[in-house]
């Protein structure tokens, strides 16, 4: 190789070294998991839904189907916490609490999931409206807004709808704070959404 050419590729090596240092870097993330209670109640036989309950992701809008933390610092401007994320988009961690939340109470054993495509007497479908945190004159507060519809399975008729919004207070501004607030605020939620399914369900099948 003559000695031209070596310059050449010598330049070649060092112009790709200096594009790559200045690439962006990945901003490194904290990642949470929603938290829970795990709080469970026992049962009773005689309230054990013979039906099966296929429960849905909700939809939601591009702000909120992303593993980003969620935050309204003011008016109707929606950002994020920077260095920390969900470990899933925020509609999938609600899906998977909802199913936890379920199959913890005991009184549906059937239970699936939409991404297993099984078919089930009744659906649990909505959308995600909000699930942020938000500050205003009353401080920082967790706010996760949910329109559940009951769905019968063989033909998709919607057979009941509720809006169910839960806004927990936090003490703390910080990131670890914050996340147990959505834990709590997440309990709150499937507790009601749990006993509105059922008051809504058992009395049809009995």
């Amino acid at each position: 190789m003559s000695r031209t050419c070596r310059y050449l590729v010598l330049a070649v090596v060092l112009s790709l070294g200096s594009a790559c240092s200045i690439l962006p870097q990945a901003e490194p993330a904290d990642v949470y998991r929603l938290p829970s209670a795990h709080v469970s109640r026992a049962a009773p036989q005689s309230t054990v839904a013979s039906w099966s309950l296929r429960l849905n992701k909700p939809l939601a809008s591009d702000a909120l189907n992303n593993p980003k933390i969620a935050v309204v610092p003011q008016g109707n401007l929606i950002s994020s916490y920077k260095g920390a994320r969900w470990s899933d988009p925020a509609p999938l961690l609600l899906r998977n609490r909802m199913l936890d939340a379920f199959q913890l109470d005991g009184r549906v054993p059937q239970l699936s999931a939409d991404d297993s495509n099984l078919q089930a007497d009744y659906e649990l479908a909505g959308e995600l409206q909000a699930f942020q945190s938000e500050y205003s004159a009353d401080g920082l507060v967790v706010v996760i807004r949910y329109d559940a519809r009951l769905v019968q399975g063989r033909n998709q008729r919607i057979l009941a709808s509720r809006r169910f919004e839960v806004r927990q207070p936090l003490g703390d501004k910080q990131v670890p704070a914050v996340v147990s607030g959505f834990g709590a605020a997440s309990d709150r939620l499937m507790a009601q959404l749990v006993d509105w399914t059922l008051a809504q369900l058992q009395p049809k099948n009995q």
